[in-house]
């Protein structure tokens, strides 16, 4: 079965590899919104973050021989910490100050960090292994999927929803919220706001890092990893509105989706389709699909 001269296995098989990108979007697309939603600030250093975040399992392994299972969990942890002492030490000061500032400051932190990395690791990639309990790949009818990319949308969409829930959801997410528009109220009952600002940007870290891990096994590990992917993830962020959790997450799963599509009928435009998609949005919609107008 063919559907405008594409086979249609062909067209199936894309729309998957959409998928396992379009997880990478949500998830560190997910990390900007939480960012920016809760503290205003434009991290756009979360692609070196990231970077960290693959770099912290490719080090583990080599240097610890830490397995796979242990670094989803540890390289988050560390890389997280380590935002909690960026938000403390520097950002902490541009709260009430212009996006502007934050945006150069976390664009200055990223060539820092991606040269601090060039200059110990190279600019060559480093292969991390797929786990033994990951390998191998699944007959789907139409095409045979890699175990490794399977789990990869599966824990995207656990860790992605969770998020959602949690800040959209619980009486946390409803002290995050109320933290971020007046301060000095929930102060008043006792939350130590400084406290859960620099555990939110922690945790909006985090979740790079976690992305990073992931990727590690498909991509190879190299300090410019991320400087590519930011661009993209950005723009992920403007369709689904500044600040928007869901938007974040299903911007990023149907931009994916639609890349793949791309990639079949129009291969050339596939790196630019995201762009293109941006451009009409901010056209139609200024606010993007799930932003609040103001």
């Amino acid at each position: 079965m063919e559907i405008f001269g594409v086979p249609l296995q062909a067209m199936l098989g894309q729309l998957l590899l959409g998928l396992v990108n379009g997880s990478f979007y949500a998830m560190l697309s997910l990390g900007l919104a939480v960012i920016f939603g809760l503290l205003n600030i434009i991290n756009f250093s979360h692609g070196a973050l990231y970077m960290m975040g693959a770099y912290g399992a490719y080090i583990g392994l080599t240097t610890f021989e830490m397995n796979y299972w242990v670094a989803l969990v540890v390289a988050p942890l560390v890389v997280g910490a380590f935002g909690m002492v960026i938000e403390r030490a520097m950002l902490q000061w541009l709260y009430k100050l212009d996006h502007l500032y934050g945006l150069l400051l976390t664009f200055g932190l990223t060539l820092m960090l991606e040269g601090l990395f060039r200059s110990f690791f190279g600019v060559s990639g480093q292969p991390y292994p797929v786990p033994d309990a990951l390998r191998g790949a699944t007959d789907v009818g139409f095409m045979v999927l890699p175990n490794y990319r399977a789990w990869v949308v599966l824990a995207s969409l656990i860790v992605c929803f969770a998020t959602w829930f949690v800040i959209e959801r619980t009486k946390l997410g409803a002290y995050l919220r109320a933290a971020t528009e007046n301060p000095k109220l929930v102060q008043a009952f006792g939350i130590n706001v400084p406290l859960m600002v620099m555990l939110t940007f922690g945790f909006g870290v985090a979740l790079a890092a976690f992305a990073g891990v992931l990727a590690a096994p498909i991509i190879q590990v190299n300090p410019l990893m991320g400087s590519n992917l930011i661009i993209v993830v950005f723009a992920v962020v403007v369709i689904g509105g500044m600040g928007s959790i869901m938007g974040a997450i299903l911007t990023g799963l149907g931009l994916g989706l639609i890349e793949g599509l791309t990639k079949v009928f129009y291969p050339e435009a596939s790196s630019t389709v995201v762009f293109v998609i941006m451009i009409i949005v901010l056209l139609v919609r200024p606010a993007g699909l799930f932003g609040k107008e103001k």
